[in-house]
């Protein structure tokens, strides 16, 4: 085989992966048609909050939580009543997990730091509840 045919077959190879990948996700139900940040992109920390109790998620769009976590706190679902909000927590220091972003109810954590205003009113797209 000639070293351009190789290559292309490793080129077409590498998109079935990577498609593949892409195909195992799955579009879950939306929470919200709204979100309520810091920024456009809700990539700013609002608040940060510590776990009341521990959270076992129902689906993969909602993360873990431990009792006394720390919880950084990136947007505020809004039209669900402001009860569930989205954020990440971090493993502890010798890491059980990676950090992780995910949504989480409101009831589960106290506010201990607000760091920035959530003023500004962002929709939500397929991407805030889609599971990989």
């Amino acid at each position: 085989m000639a070293r351009r045919e190789i290559c292309w077959i490793l080129l077409a190879l590498l998109c079935c992966t990577a498609l593949r990948v892409v195909c195992a996700g799955r579009q879950m139900p939306k929470l919200s048609d709204k979100k309520l940040c810091a920024d456009s992109e809700c990539s700013h920390v609002i608040l940060m909050a510590r776990a009341l109790e521990d959270f076992y998620p129902q689906d993969c769009r909602f993360i873990p939580i431990r009792q006394g976590q720390v919880v950084y706190v990136y947007a505020m679902l809004k039209d669900s009543g402001n009860l569930f909000w989205a954020g990440s927590v971090q493993g502890s220091y010798y890491g059980e997990q990676e950090a992780r972003l995910g949504h989480f109810p409101r009831s589960v954590v106290e506010e201990t730091r607000t760091l920035m205003p959530a003023t500004v009113e962002v929709e939500t797209d397929k991407w805030d509840f889609y599971c990989s």
